[in-house]
């Protein structure tokens, strides 16, 4: 007969649930995963199989019990790991969910916004559109395999431990900071072209006083605005996927140990050269 100690057993649990713990909060935060489309079962079950594969390739893990003060640690070190790992891609998705609100509100669809239960927000329809866009692309580049990898890569860069390496906080932080360049730069071009449409309806209107401002303008700014986004579409196409690329670098190196911290220094988004020669020393 088969006997199985409670040391045996809590060995067992502990090497399933701390790595567990770091997967599952990797799908709650990323991109496609945690798309509310798909039922919790099927993203716990999905997290379960995950965890199954990577476990046998994970090193010795520290032996604590369960509900001690050092396991409920690991616990929340975990599970913080996981959503570090998976806000870092979900970044790149609110920065074109921006471009999208500015773009939309430009156009006068700013009464036609809705809830979005995925964002937990409203939305508009331009808004969605881009956000639909980004996703084939990041489904076309793989991203969603990229994501199962540094998951993988991140129990190696840090591995399961109390008091072990870190995340990584001012790198996120610095990463943050390109929501608002990236996604004015992708409403840039519609933005300008309403910009001056609605300075050419202001001046219109001091000249003509007695035109219906609200009875041409709402079509003409419509109109303009859905010709400059389907115009502009081509040229978002390798912007999005340069910004696909860059938070998926981003996410791998998340997890790097805290004396990195001092070597960070700001991501690569594109930014034109101003073309100033280097100094010499």
């Amino acid at each position: 007969m088969v006997s199985i100690s409670s040391e045996l057993l809590q060995t067992w649990i502990i090497s399933l649930l701390w790595p567990l713990t770091r997967v599952l909060g990797v799908i709650a935060a990323a991109p496609i995963y945690n798309h509310t489309a798909i039922p919790n079962q099927v993203k716990l079950g999905f997290g379960i199989m995950l965890t199954l594969v990577i476990v046998p390739t994970l090193p010795p893990l520290p032996q604590f019990e369960i509900f001690s003060f050092q396991g409920l640690l690991i616990l929340v070190q975990q599970l913080i790991i996981g959503l570090a790992i998976g806000f870092s891609m979900r970044l790149v998705f609110s920065a074109v969910e921006m471009a999208g609100q500015l773009i939309g509100m430009s156009m006068g669809l700013g009464f036609a916004s809705f809830f979005d239960p995925q964002s937990q927000g409203q939305s508009t329809a331009v808004n969605q559109f881009l956000v639909l866009l980004a996703m084939l692309i990041f489904l076309s580049l793989d991203g969603h395999l990229l994501v199962v990898t540094a998951v993988a890569n991140s129990f190696i860069s840090m591995p399961i431990a109390v008091g072990g390496s870190g995340i990584n906080p001012m790198k996120i932080a610095m990463w943050g900071e390109t929501i608002f360049s990236t996604g004015l730069l992708l409403a840039m071009p519609a933005v300008a072209a309403l910009l001056i449409t609605n300075m050419a309806l202001g001046i219109l209107t001091r000249t003509a006083p007695q035109l219906n401002l609200f009875g041409i303008g709402f079509p003409v700014t419509l109109s303009i605005g859905f010709v400059v986004l389907a115009l502009s579409l081509p040229g978002m196409l390798k912007p999005i996927e340069n910004f696909i690329e860059q938070g998926t670098s981003n996410m791998m190196h998340v997890a790097e140990p805290m004396v990195a911290l001092s070597r960070a220094s700001t991501p690569n988004i594109s930014v034109p050269n101003a073309g100033a020669p280097a100094a010499q020393n």
